[in-house]
């Protein structure tokens, strides 16, 4: 028998995103955003509410950077969540963390998170119940450690963290339980 919980955030997994913008004098922020997905096969929408720093920054900036944090980093990319850089003007350097400018679009990648997709701002979405910026991915770039032999990402390799909503933690991707598009072909033969 299923319980009343009330409303709650009950969509799990999240991922843990790391959304990097410069603002206009060429100063790195980061943000830790959970409201993210892609939106075709080259876009991405990101939930991200207006007047935050890396949200302003977008805006201006017109280009941004979406990382996939990692267990190895778990530390950083909560900080980036706690902290707003409307408050903190220190708040990239306090994580040690290294940018270097992208090649593709006018945004910092965070040398430090294994995955990284460079995104080109497409508008921003607003009414009365959402904010949210949608990005053309112009390209993927990831460390080696994390490819298989066909230099696709292994997410057993990559330890990507995923956010529950319902308890406030971070859990890392972990095995492989099923093939896509395979596992449920038995019943398209019923």
């Amino acid at each position: 028998m299923k319980k009343d919980l009330g409303i709650v955030d009950a969509v799990y997994p999240m991922p843990v995103l790391m959304v990097a913008a410069y603002d206009e004098n060429g100063k790195v922020n980061v943000m830790n955003v959970a409201w993210g997905q892609i939106a075709d096969e080259d876009k991405i929408i990101l939930f991200i509410g207006e007047g935050k720093k890396t949200w302003l920054n977008i805006m201006a900036s017109k280009a941004f950077t979406v990382a996939i944090a990692d267990e190895a980093h778990v530390e950083a990319a909560d900080f980036f969540g706690i902290a707003t850089g409307n408050k903190m003007e220190d708040k990239f350097e306090r994580t040690g963390y290294h940018a270097v400018k992208s090649d593709k679009v006018n945004a910092p990648v965070i040398e430090e998170f294994p995955v990284v997709m460079e995104c080109e701002l497409l508008e921003h979405l607003k009414d009365e119940y959402v904010s949210a910026i949608v990005g053309k991915i112009v390209n993927v770039k990831a460390e080696e450690k994390v490819l298989d032999e066909n230099g696709k990402v292994d997410v057993t390799k990559l330890h990507a963290l995923m956010f529950d909503q319902f308890r406030n933690g971070y859990y890392a991707t972990g095995e492989k339980v099923a093939q896509a598009w395979n596992a449920g072909v038995g019943l398209m033969r019923k």
